[in-house]
């Protein structure tokens, strides 16, 4: 269903009606959120704004989605599966790589799904407070199956405990959320920052991740070696 402009005025919207229609109408709604996120605050979208970014009325949006945080927890769910399938592609069964190009490749990887981790810096704390129950439930159910191959994996690969590889992977993964908002341009910190007197240095990102991995894994490789727990 979409509204289309010709000539300065809006056509009838047309309800989508088979199931390949409501489907292609929500990935336009996740499109338009998503581009919204890309360019502004999450606080500064609201169903209405990604109704007029897709040329819609709030009601109509309505009929594919009861609130924003429906919107993003999908996105959310999306970036997320991403990100642990290019983790699986780059570390297959086996594949024998030191700590050093682990920690190199994941924090590529981070850096190329920094939009992913944009949308975790306001998952727990705003997206899943605001969903339904059913919803909820289907992006746990996907983040534990992806988290729990991922986890698999590394621990085969690692030579250490699944319980070990899966804090690491959510170790990695709050601190990159963290530095990755700290890396987020934000105009009104700048300010407040310049009328302190506080200069702060810039972050490298994928340098940051890079060493933080590597301390995580020879953490836990140390701690297998000597026993611990």
């Amino acid at each position: 269903m979409i509204f289309i402009y010709k000539e300065g005025y809006m056509s009838e919207f047309v309800r989508a009606r088979s199931a390949e229609q409501k489907e292609a109408r929500m990935e336009e709604v996740k499109q338009a959120a998503d581009r919204l996120f890309s360019a502004k605050p999450y606080h500064d979208i609201t169903l209405t704004t990604i109704a007029a970014e897709l040329s819609w009325t709030r009601a109509n949006l309505y009929k594919y989605v009861t609130s924003k945080e429906d919107i993003f927890l999908v996105l959310c769910g999306e970036k997320m599966s991403a990100y642990m399938d290019a983790l699986l592609a780059a570390f297959p069964p086996g594949c024998g790589y030191a700590v050093g190009v682990y920690a190199e490749v994941w924090a590529g990887i981070l850096s190329a799904h920094r939009d992913y981790l944009r949308y975790g810096d306001i998952l727990s704390s705003i997206i899943e407070t605001n969903v339904s129950v059913d919803r909820l439930a289907e992006f746990k159910a996907l983040y534990f199956e992806k988290a729990g191959a991922l986890a698999a994996v590394l621990a085969q690969n690692l030579g250490i405990r699944q319980e070990e590889a899966c804090e690491c992977i959510l170790a990695v993964y709050f601190h990159a959320v963290g530095i990755c908002s700290m890396c987020c341009d934000n105009p009104l910190l700048r300010q407040a920052l310049e009328r302190a007197g506080i200069a702060v240095e810039p972050v490298d990102f994928q340098d940051n991740m890079k060493r933080f991995i590597a301390m995580n894994l020879e953490y836990y490789g140390a701690g297998r070696t000597k026993g611990r727990g």
